[in-house]
């Protein structure tokens, strides 16, 4: 396959690269690094012993991805660009609508044009909102999402919906994340945002190593084991495994189908935490702050 990966330099992105390249496919990426590194591409490569096709631009620009649909004869597109922290989508709510959404619709109407059918999309168990019961199926309710960034996410869910109906002849797979986390066994790639960190692994991380001076958690009065919110830790090199899976799927089986990607379990803040620090051997230093708005008490998948 000849698959483009729009976001493929950031965390999930540059791993699925690596599965990609590693399954014998051909890699192209879209990244306008607002979130990424470009020392990311170099690594990739250090790790697969492959070079791929990197394109520095934004999704947004819809001529910019027809033309590396067309130039790179691309059959199939996994989108990952867009902002991804509900805590600040709640603060810049207009700023995620249009980029997620406005990146979406150009994308998609690229695609079309192209002819280009196939689809995997980057959703978010935030779809589910507060969820009536854990753990989640598909079939569970959506669209009583908590914040911006969720609501994002449903709603592409809903704009894919309907251009499936509109083009029956596309093969759309979306895929709803739950929590990802790790890095590459070989350290090269893992989660190293830009800025303030808004996932807890990586602020668990930089607090370890003396650059933040410690991490706040938010909440400990959700009705929970221990009071703190409960979440689906995925290792993203099982995420990304999923992608290469769905790709797969859609050779064998056409139409529009959901799919969870979590471990089945759910796990508290501090007890991440704690194990965070039994494993390496270390102490995090953290004080615990009020409920952040936009979050849920318990959140996992079947």
């Amino acid at each position: 396959m000849n698959v483009l990966l729009t976001g493929g330099l950031g965390f999930i992105g540059s791993h699925t690269a690596v599965v990609l390249l590693n399954a014998g496919h051909k890699v192209v990426v879209l990244d306008n690094l607002s979130n990424s590194k470009i020392e990311v591409k170099k690594r990739i490569s250090e790790i697969t012993g492959k070079q791929f096709v990197y394109c520095n631009g934004d999704v947004r620009d819809a001529e910019y991805v027809e033309n590396i649909l067309l130039k790179e004869k691309i059959d199939s597109v996994v989108h990952f660009a867009g902002f991804k922290a509900v805590g600040e989508s709640v603060q810049k709510p207009l700023h995620y609508y249009d980029n997620n959404l406005i990146g979406a619709i150009k994308l998609f109407e690229a695609m079309s044009k192209q002819n280009v059918k196939n689809l995997v999309f980057s959703s978010s168990s935030t779809v589910y909102g507060d969820p009536q019961t854990v753990p989640i199926t598909e079939d569970a309710p959506t669209g009583g999402t908590t914040n911006p960034y969720g609501t994002s996410k449903y709603m592409i869910e809903q704009i894919l919906m309907d251009w499936h109906k509109a083009e029956p002849q596309t093969n759309i797979a979306i895929l709803r994340y739950f929590n990802p986390v790790g890095a590459h066994e070989s350290g090269k790639i893992g989660e190293d945002p830009n800025g303030i960190p808004n996932n807890l692994m990586p602020y668990i991380s930089q607090v370890a190593v003396g650059k933040r001076p410690h991490l706040n958690v938010f909440g400990n009065d959700y009705p929970t084991p221990d009071g703190t919110g409960v979440r689906d830790y995925i290792h993203v090199m099982d995420l990304a495994e999923g992608h290469l899976a769905a790709l797969r799927y859609g050779e064998t089986h056409s139409g529009f189908e959901v799919f969870n990607l979590g471990t089945g379990s759910g796990i508290s803040v501090l007890n991440l935490l704690k194990t965070f620090q039994r494993v390496n051997d270390t102490n995090i230093s953290y004080s615990v702050s009020p409920r952040r708005k936009g979050d849920v008490a318990v959140c996992y998948a079947d």
